[in-house]
């Protein structure tokens, strides 16, 4: 059976779970540019770091049994999330790659009646829309973001390790500049750009975490950005959720909106600010839209 164009959508636990407005964001945007989706019982991807870390043979297995509903409908996962596109895709590959470890595997999985085939591919959602193109896309564009500056974050799982995931520059990444750039925003060269938000050592070292938070808005914030555009959620909810914090550590203020990519061009596409529920980020987006005309 053939591959068709539509996706499974996988937009993970954190996005579900804590910050729904940023599915909803994304379901505009892809109904705006044709990107068909449907809903799967996936489970959690599971997380590419600790639970990796503790049992890679679960991992493998969880993960896999999560690319086996996507391979029953013969359809491509795109994922919303980093981590979720991290996992999912490394797991496709090392169970593609290597015999003895994927006929393990599959012993695990006869448990519950399914089996890997390795026959679809994982995309993460910023290739889908880059794959489109910039072009395509501002036929769509009702809002020119002209005037806005931005600071742009992929996050560090969105293009490593580069040898698996293979969708940008891991140290120049442009896919993301260039569709920001097609809302008409302006990404701003800053010098902390590829510097990690500090999520993952948030959760055993809160300190250092927060300084890597504070350089990274302070070198941004220097550069002109008005707002930071991410591509993930662990990304999104320590820069929005944590600003005070960082601010409190490395004695300044901070009140920069975080905008998900989606939530750019579905407001640049002209969909109202209330039907993506940006009424629910911390940092409140309020003073960003009156100043570029959408309150």
């Amino acid at each position: 059976m053939a591959k068709t164009e539509e996706f499974k959508l996988f937009a993970g636990c954190t996005i579900g779970n804590r910050i729904p407005f940023i599915e909803a964001s994304a379901r505009k945007v892809f109904d705006k540019l044709d990107i068909k989706t449907s809903d799967a019982d996936f489970a959690c991807c599971p997380d590419p770091v600790g639970f990796n870390a503790v049992d890679h043979e679960s991992w493998l297995a969880m993960g896999a049994r999560n690319l086996t509903i996507a391979e029953g409908e013969s359809k491509d996962i795109v994922s919303l999330c980093n981590g979720c596109f991290q996992t999912l895709k490394a797991v496709n590959q090392e169970l593609k790659h290597d015999d003895h470890v994927r006929e393990k595997i599959n012993s695990k999985l006869k448990l519950i009646n399914r089996e890997f085939n390795g026959s679809i591919n994982v995309k993460h959602f910023v290739e889908v829309l880059h794959e489109i193109g910039a072009e395509k896309i501002k036929e769509h564009v009702t809002h020119d973001f002209s005037g806005l500056k931005v600071a742009c974050h992929t996050g560090c799982h969105y293009n490593r390790p580069s040898e698996i995931m293979q969708t940008d520059d891991p140290m120049e990444p442009v896919k993301l500049r260039e569709l920001v750039e097609a809302t008409g925003a302006m990404a701003v060269d800053y010098t902390e750009e590829m510097l990690c938000c500090g999520s993952g050592v948030g959760n055993a070292e809160e300190e250092p975490s927060m300084q890597l938070l504070a350089n990274k808005f302070k070198s941004a914030i220097k550069a002109g950005a008005e707002a930071f555009i991410v591509i993930c959620p662990a990304c999104f909810q320590q820069m929005d959720t944590n600003q005070k914090k960082a601010g409190t550590q490395s004695n300044s203020e901070f009140k920069i909106p975080i905008l998900y990519l989606t939530e750019l061009m579905a407001l640049s596409f002209g969909v109202n600010p209330d039907e993506i529920g940006l009424k629910f980020h911390r940092v409140r987006t309020t003073q960003l839209l009156e100043k570029h005309g959408l309150k």
